[in-house]
């Protein structure tokens, strides 16, 4: 089986091709205006398969730097 990821999916993850194909997409309400879960596989030792999906975190609770994006400061990531 094959797992990708780098493409939209709407509901977080897509199996095809009788599951020799899945794609897996993590970022819930790409780009704050697609409206799509996100989701994450889980792959036990046995090799059993698990999708967890979730949707974005509340506008209210979103914390960040007011100045990223301005050319201020930079996230720790990008350190």
């Amino acid at each position: 089986q094959i797992c990708r990821s780098h493409q939209l999916v709407m509901v977080g993850y897509r199996e095809m091709f009788s599951k020799g194909l899945v794609t897996v997409w993590s970022a819930p309400n790409y780009c704050y205006r697609c409206g799509n879960l996100g989701a994450v596989l889980e792959i036990s030792e046995n090799m059993n398969q698990n999708y967890a999906t979730f949707g974005p975190c509340p506008s209210e609770d979103r914390v960040g730097p007011s100045d990223v994006g301005q050319g201020l400061c930079q996230p720790d990531y990008f350190l």
